[in-house]
């Protein structure tokens, strides 16, 4: 399936908010889960969560990937430097605290498609260019942070899944639990 991905400017907040629907993407999350601090999240309405995500695009922080087919937008990829995601650079979390004091590592940590959308491979060619859009903007290192056990839903995939990181070349540098830290390294 050929699909066209581009990094979601100004100009494609509209496709953006095609693709996540009514409901915000997951539940209202608007892909602000891994920006905010749980308690600020946690007091945030969707309105707010929507006006940050709106706040990035339209600051020109690419914060995330469109796919789309046939000109019509069909999923979201967020990826960007580990420094914008405030739950990833807590330290009170076992799971997704820094492992080290990596320069330059960015994240791949959400994927949304709507319903219509899933099992056809778009998740994994939004990686593929979420690796390539990285590197070509500095990145020296990727994480993720994937599912092992895929049984637990399509909702609880927005991860990715951890097979799909490991054709990337991704390999697990850490897990806590059943959550594997996944890592790439650009080549030099």
């Amino acid at each position: 399936m050929s699909l066209e991905i581009h990094a979601v400017s100004a100009d494609r907040w509209d496709d953006l908010l095609t693709v996540f629907g009514p409901n915000g993407a997951y539940s209202n999350c608007w892909c602000t889960w891994w920006i905010l601090t749980g308690k600020v999240y946690g007091e945030a309405d969707p309105q707010d969560r929507r006006a940050l995500l709106e706040t990035l695009v339209l600051d020109e922080e690419e914060p995330g990937l469109l796919a789309y087919r046939d000109g019509n937008p069909v999923g979201w990829c967020a990826v960007g430097p580990r420094q914008r995601y405030t739950r990833l650079m807590s330290t009170r979390s076992e799971t997704y605290r820094p492992v080290d004091d990596a320069v330059d590592n960015w994240v791949v940590n959400c994927f949304y498609l709507p319903k219509e959308h899933r099992g056809q491979g778009i998740a994994t060619q939004l990686l593929d260019a979420a690796i390539e859009y990285a590197f070509a903007h500095g990145a020296a290192s990727i994480d993720g942070y994937p599912l092992i056990n895929t049984s637990q839903g399509a909702n609880s995939l927005y991860v990715g899944t951890m097979s799909m990181f490991e054709r990337a070349g991704f390999v697990e540098i850490r897990r806590v639990r059943e959550r594997p830290l996944m890592r790439l390294t650009r080549c030099v």
